[in-house]
């Protein structure tokens, strides 16, 4: 039996609506033999180690980034947030319940906490001394051996360098979406050695990092844009008078 032109069209759309359903491996939805790549930046179709060398590039060369999240190191968990360019940074850092805030401009580091931080670094019940730095910005000695500590926490290429890195064999894992913007990423070892969300719109910026072994998950935002950096007054900085604790 021919089927009629209405029972043409109703088929047509329902196979349009079926198509429009599919769930590709990529893990977003997409029409019959749509092209995931189509409208981007292009950055999907290339391998995924020139992928990599893509975004680090671009990483690298952008003036200013937010990066927040968490990084476990030696153990210990710290989550950050942090914006970061090339002369400086602020934002705060939390780790084991203690919280600080840091800002560096040029070669001066400024630390921030409350009383209870300065106390539990003391740990000789100093509470005057506690109470005198509470609120206050601190301002940590290039020679001190905390500066080198705080300050990987504010470089920007540092930081960058050392995260940006996925290890074993690259491949890449199909096309996602990150706070609302289409990606394409791409794993080390399957997973195992980290896995990079890239961004296919403008830029080819990364925008989300889950580190190897668990070493904790990240995002970056604000890409280029540039924000103010500036000393603080002296009403609201203080001495602390020796060497900071280096715990």
């Amino acid at each position: 039996m021919t089927a009629t032109p209405q029972g043409r069209t109703r088929r047509i759309v329902l196979v349009s609506g079926v198509c429009a359903l599919v769930v590709t491996g990529a893990g977003l939805l997409a029409g019959c033999g749509e092209d995931p790549d189509a409208g981007t930046n292009g950055v999907g179709k290339l391998p995924a180690d020139q992928i990599q060398s893509r975004t680090r590039k671009a990483a690298e060369s952008a003036d200013a980034v937010r990066l927040s999240g968490t990084v476990v190191t030696s153990g210990r968990t710290y989550r950050i947030d942090m914006r970061l360019k090339s002369d400086g940074a602020t934002g705060a850092v939390t780790s084991k319940g203690a919280s600080f805030k840091l800002l560096r401009v040029g070669e001066h580091l400024y630390l921030k906490a409350d009383a209870d931080f300065w106390s539990h670094q003391d740990g000789d019940g100093e509470v005057a001394a506690a109470d005198k730095l509470e609120g206050k910005y601190v301002k940590v000695p290039e020679d001190d051996p905390s500066y080198k500590k705080f300050s990987g926490f504010t470089d920007k290429d540092v930081l960058l360098d050392g995260l940006l890195t996925l290890h074993g064999k690259l491949a890449k894992d199909g096309h996602h979406e990150q706070a609302g913007v289409r990606t394409i990423r791409i794993t080390g070892d399957d997973g195992s050695g980290g896995t990079l969300d890239v961004s296919l719109q403008g830029t080819a910026y990364p925008l989300r990092l889950v580190r190897a072994g668990g070493a904790g998950t990240l995002t970056f935002s604000a890409w280029g844009t540039n924000f103010a950096l500036t000393e603080p007054d002296k009403n609201e900085t203080v001495d602390y008078g020796r060497q900071l604790p280096s715990s």
